[in-house]
């Protein structure tokens, strides 16, 4: 048999015969935490972890949770023990969502804002000055 003849036969039976690709690994839940002064188009507008803000304004936490799809978060923001929480639906993954704390006369110094997950897992935080003008 010519050496071409065989390789046209030898070529599909080798590629067939490859090993199947690995499935992919499940993604760690986990997200990308910003604060800003608003959220536009799916997007943090304002970002900084320093605000100097009139009494009444709106500080959001923007998250991109990735890897917790048909699930349910909750944005935590707290200081000392001032605890705002806001449980918010994820349809799928990657999913852009945010929350916001509306700021009054009192509430000046550190914040964290936690995103947890099931069972109070912490998918991402983020901490943060507040300074009532």
């Amino acid at each position: 048999m010519r050496p071409t003849l065989l390789a046209a036969f030898l070529f599909p039976a080798m590629l067939m015969a490859q090993p199947a690709p690995a499935a992919p690994t499940p993604i760690r839940p986990h997200a990308e935490l910003k604060t800003g002064t608003a959220v536009e188009k799916l997007e943090i507008v304002g970002e900084t972890s320093e605000f100097k803000v009139a009494a009444g304004t709106r500080i959001y936490a923007w998250a991109k949770v990735m890897g917790a799809a048909d699930t349910t978060v909750t944005f935590v923001f707290s200081k000392g023990d001032k605890i705002s929480k806001q449980e918010l639906k994820v349809p799928r993954s990657p999913y852009r969502t945010n929350a916001y704390r509306t700021f009054r006369k009192g509430d000046e110094g550190e914040w964290t804002v936690k995103l947890m997950g099931d069972q109070d897992a912490v998918l991402g935080s983020a901490t943060f000055k507040v300074d009532i003008q």
